[in-house]
């Protein structure tokens, strides 16, 4: 560990002679993740107090923030420097586009909107404490959530070393629970939110607003009316659809059309900006789920995806429309793959860049435009077309024979039959060969 010495030497004002000199032992410096919040604010005075030089790092991916009193407040605590970072642009163009490639879910339901984030935040973070020399970066994220896991990866893979507070005996034992924090920040005189706080915590970003904790940690009770604040009831949303049109190029969105006003994005942030106002204004995007963390333990959250529910509806019509079916069947298994690294934390791990790359390659031909409807909180696929389709309405159409010889189709079903026969030595299940007497004396044993 590097320490700095810093000398303070007091003169005597008779003699001015220096008769003491007092040595104070710097720890380093660290670079915070920091919100402003409770916890961050505790966190940093708290650095301060254990002899560290804390340098405080807020990253803007979309949220709702004051970002110009979150710096203020940092600079008032003592923060030795302050960088507010503007990140939304390469969140979308670097994290979420390839996210939208794999037609990243996990476990089925959730598109991952706090698991994108975090390597978009650490990656800066990173960049930030080599930039100005600092030996550690700190986060506030708790011990028993994935937060702690994805930002330590990121940053273990970019960067050796990490202070993580709430692991830290000494941090946790001394704060609680939540009086414990506000104890010492009216003792310190950090200030605390005057409103009550939500009973319930939540991470905002461009992607999603996910919530948990408190009173949702009861997965029976459901959720209250005003938790959501990204998407309207779709009982309350309009009565009529916005039908939309987006144009994906090599698997990524390049352009939206709202089809009956025309009006048109095609830079990444704005398309993914305007499909997150489509989505909320109806009601687009929202699931309430009980999910496997990483560490084991399963977890409530209520997420509100928008924009990203939009997208993984056309994304997935144009792929198949445009896509070899085998090739589309790996790539499926990879995208499964992705999600999970991704929700684990391993976006920077050698195995999870080699699985973009064979996303991004199985992307080629995925190009052409869907046009779609929002309303009442869904997502309706109205009609597609592409310059690279496989689609040949000649050959489906069961109005004109084409090329197609219906009489093929007898030696095709005779082959596949022989997967439900029983041949003279065996039968063969799935590719599998069974034994006809083994397969006889397991339905005995059944029976008996």
């Amino acid at each position: 560990m590097e320490k700095v010495c810093i000398f303070l030497v007091f003169f005597c004002p008779q003699t001015q002679q220096p008769p003491l000199t007092c040595i104070i032992m710097s720890k380093g410096t660290v670079v915070l993740a920091y919100s402003g919040g409770l916890d961050t604010s505790c966190i940093l005075v708290w650095l301060k107090e254990e002899g560290y030089d804390v340098i405080t790092y807020l990253a803007n991916i979309g949220q709702v923030e004051d970002f110009d009193a979150a710096k203020k407040k940092a600079e008032s605590l003592g923060a030795k420097k302050v960088f507010i970072e503007d990140l939304r642009a390469e969140f979308v163009e670097e994290f979420i586009w390839p996210s939208v490639q794999a037609s990243a879910i996990y476990e089925d339901r959730y598109l991952l909107g706090t698991s994108v984030a975090r390597p978009c935040i650490a990656r800066r973070q990173i960049q930030i404490a080599r930039q100005e020399g600092a030996q550690y970066v700190s986060h506030g994220a708790t011990g028993k959530g994935n937060d702690q896991i994805r930002f330590e990866l990121t940053c273990y893979a970019l960067y050796p070393e990490i202070i993580a507070p709430w692991r830290i005996p000494e941090f946790y034992n001394r704060f609680v629970g939540r009086k414990d924090l506000m104890e010492y920040a009216e003792k310190h005189g950090i200030p605390v939110p005057v409103t009550p706080k939500a009973p319930w915590s939540m991470d905002a970003n461009l992607m999603h607003i996910s919530y948990e904790s408190g009173i949702l940690e009861n997965p029976k009770s459901h959720a209250p009316a005003d938790l959501y604040l990204m998407t309207k009831n779709p009982e309350d949303a309009p009565n009529s659809p916005d039908v939309l049109e987006i144009e994906f190029k090599k698997g990524v969105p390049i352009k939206v059309t709202h089809v009956k006003e025309g009006k048109s994005k095609d830079t990444p942030l704005d398309i993914f900006s305007y499909l997150n106002e489509m989505g909320g204004r109806h009601g687009v995007g929202r699931i309430d789920i009980v999910e496997n963390r990483f560490i084991g333990m399963k977890s409530r959250g209520i997420y509100e995806t928008p924009g990203g529910t939009i997208l993984y509806h056309a994304h997935l019509d144009i792929e198949t429309f445009t896509m070899d079916r085998e090739v589309r069947r790996i790539k499926q298994g990879l995208g499964v793959k992705f999600a999970e690294m991704l929700y684990n934390g391993f976006w920077y791990s050698p195995e999870c860049e080699f699985v973009r790359h064979c996303i991004d390659k199985s992307q080629e031909s995925v190009e052409g435009k869907v046009q779609l409807s929002v309303f009442k909180g869904q997502v309706y696929i109205l009609g597609r077309e592409s310059p690279k389709s496989l689609y040949n309405e000649e050959l489906v159409s069961m109005d004109v024979q084409g090329d197609y010889d219906p009489c093929d189709a007898s030696g095709f079903i005779k082959i596949n039959s022989y997967l439900g026969t029983v041949p003279s030595k065996g039968l063969r299940v799935s590719g599998k060969l069974y034994h006809v007497n083994s397969i006889c004396r397991s339905v005995d044993d059944a029976v008996a």
